[in-house]
């Protein structure tokens, strides 16, 4: 049994064969799938499959990225969203300034009102973080996140802030960039984070594990990022698979 904590099955890429690619994922153990909607069209389609595949959950917010677009309106609605009981988590939220579409002050400020949502709601936190990690843990500690906890999604940061994260509730997921060659960050965090604290994911369409590296990702593929995290850690395969599925029922109360 294998979960995947962050996919993006509402993505335009898999309009043509979405049922073939859970298909897929169902062959080679993927028992249950996050997928994660951050606008308005993705949310929608996310309440959609939720509603359409059993095994499929829910986590909609709003992409730091896309803040200088978010409406209170949009808020609003995301908020009665979450009321659905197959939505388990709220995100992915928090900072990127990679891109420079939303000013940083923006994305902060979104940033605080979803973290203070999600606590309304009671319902843990997906964080995307992108050139932005110091700011992301300094927000996560000022709103107290660890009232909820949630995820470190596609964890890039080093050990000693993944220890930080992990002490304010949260979980380190790793995906596809833990296959890589020359990453050694990842690496270096599968090995030292304990395996009660692990979640493995996709992201796709996006970061395919090697020896996909470029082309479009898919929830089957996480077998790959847990073969590698199992073989850094020294530890059988079931068990982390077993580890990991476990540790995301928990966090996202699912029986």
């Amino acid at each position: 049994m294998l979960f995947d904590t962050h996919a993006h099955l509402n993505a335009a890429d898999f309009t043509d064969d979405l049922e073939e690619v859970i298909e897929r994922a169902g062959n080679v153990g993927v028992s249950d799938i996050v997928v994660v909607g951050f606008d308005r069209p993705t949310i929608e389609r996310t309440m959609e499959l939720v509603e359409k595949y059993d095994h499929i959950y829910g986590c909609i917010g709003w992409h730091p990225v896309d803040a200088v677009d978010c409406t209170e309106e949009d808020l609003q609605w995301i908020e009665q969203l979450c009321k659905h009981p197959k939505i388990v988590a709220y995100g992915e939220i928090g900072l990127d300034y990679h891109w420079d579409k939303s000013p940083k002050d923006v994305q902060q400020r979104l940033f605080r009102k979803q973290i203070r949502l999600a606590k309304k709601l009671r319902l843990p936190i997906a964080i995307h973080t992108r050139d932005a990690m110091e700011d992301t843990v300094t927000i996560l500690k000022e709103e107290h996140a660890e009232e909820v906890g949630g995820i470190m999604h596609c964890f890039s940061g080093s050990v000693e802030t993944a220890r930080e994260c992990m002490k304010m509730n949260f979980y380190i997921s790793l995906g596809g960039p833990v296959t890589f060659k020359n990453a050694k960050r990842p690496k270096a965090v599968a090995k030292e984070v304990p395996l009660d604290r692990i979640l493995i994911e996709t992201d796709c369409p996006y970061l395919a594990p090697h020896p996909y590296r470029g082309k479009r990702n898919e929830p089957a593929y996480v077998k790959l990022v847990a073969e590698q995290i199992a073989d850094i850690k020294g530890v059988p395969f079931k068990e982390l698979a077993e580890a990991t599925t476990k540790n995301a029922k928990l966090l996202f109360g699912i029986e």
